[in-house]
């Protein structure tokens, strides 16, 4: 038997105002130790607000912040055993690898016997072995982020706190530093907060996410859990890509279909919701192409993008009520070209309803 997981932070009911503003409302999050947890939204939500809030560069107008246990109303980001790590690294320029990995040591007075033996530590931790003596400006962009995120796990915080780190990276150097950095949390075990707007991030490294909306929680829970099964249309647009529709649920026959919006179209589902007005969120790999008028929707394609080991398609249906319906076909095949005539079917446990 596996023994429950304490927390390590506790948001209970937090609010932010500032001035007639409210950048987080009544947010409750619950971190677990060791787990590594992102807070994901798009910019201006709050995300950025709430993580201040954990280090202490910022009160909560309203709740409570727990660390470890202690509640942390008026203790100063010093007070709090957190390190942080920026977009922007913020290494000292004038200081070697080494000398900016052991400044906090420094700080705290410990000998220079334990700052040789730690900084080699984390040095190798974060794949920099050999590198002490170099200066930052010698180092790659993804170096360089590595030694920041050595610098901040040197002093063994409670919680690493990150804060967009990767963005200012080209995509294929993020990627990798993706994967360093599920590495790192693995290796360490520690407990990690990661604040981003890029969903695809999150997804990667999380083992669970928080989705935040104009300053609220839309929902918690696991990246595929999010995916499969959004809590609401926001959720479900932001986190991967879909298909929004309108429709009605009905009873027909004792089983449960939605008709979609100004067509005669009707798509079988399984999600159970109350007859009424709906959402429909179809994820792009949901939809499968038949031969014309063998789907549900019969439609043109206009744009294919060929991505190595899927292919994107935008189709335009026949109807025109309908939008354009954005498609994804993995494996290498490429089966349709631009300006073929198709039709579409869904699968059954692909629509996602949500209700009006």
């Amino acid at each position: 038997m596996v023994a429950a997981r304490s927390s390590v932070v506790e948001l209970n009911n937090i609010r932010k105002e500032f001035g007639e503003t409210t950048a987080v409302e009544e947010v409750s999050i619950s971190i677990q130790e060791g787990e590594f947890f992102s807070l994901v939204g798009p910019s201006g939500c709050g995300k950025t607000t709430t993580l201040r809030m954990i280090s202490g560069f910022e009160q909560p107008t309203d709740g409570d912040v727990y660390l470890s246990g202690r509640n942390m109303d008026g203790i100063p980001p010093n007070g709090r055993n957190t390190n942080l790590v920026f977009q922007h690294h913020s290494l000292f320029p004038h200081m070697s690898v080494e000398e900016n990995v052991s400044y906090g040591l420094e700080k705290s007075g410990e000998s220079s016997s334990i700052q040789r033996e730690k900084v080699s530590k984390y040095l190798q931790l974060v794949d920099l072995e050999g590198f002490g003596d170099r200066n930052p400006s010698e180092l790659s962009g993804g170096q360089q982020q590595r030694v920041a995120l050595a610098r901040a796990l040197i002093n063994e915080p409670d919680l690493l706190l990150l804060d967009e780190p990767l963005s200012s990276l080209d995509r294929k150097l993020r990627k990798q530093m993706e994967v360093e950095l599920r590495k790192i949390h693995k290796k360490t075990q520690g407990s990690f907060f990661y604040v981003t707007h890029d969903q695809e991030v999150a997804m990667t490294l999380s083992d669970r996410i928080a989705v935040m909306n104009n300053g609220v929680i839309e929902q918690v829970g696991p990246p595929e859990e999010i995916y499969r099964n959004p809590a609401k249309a926001f959720v479900a647009d932001f986190i991967g890509d879909t298909n929004l529709l309108s429709g009605e649920a009905v009873e027909r026959d004792g089983e449960r279909v939605v008709i979609i919006r100004d067509t005669d179209i009707e798509l079988p589902v399984e999600s159970h919701v109350d007859p009424g007005e709906v959402e429909i969120s179809i994820r792009p790999e949901d939809f499968t192409f038949e031969r014309r008028g063998e789907g549900l929707i019969d439609a043109t394609v206009i744009e294919k993008y060929f991505q190595g080991n899927y292919t994107n398609y935008v189709v335009e249906p026949d109807t025109p009520t309908l939008p354009e319906i954005d498609i994804t076909v993995h494996g290498h095949n490429s089966p349709m070209n631009t300006s073929e005539q198709v039709s579409l079917s869904v699968l059954n446990e692909g629509p996602v309803l949500f209700e009006q």
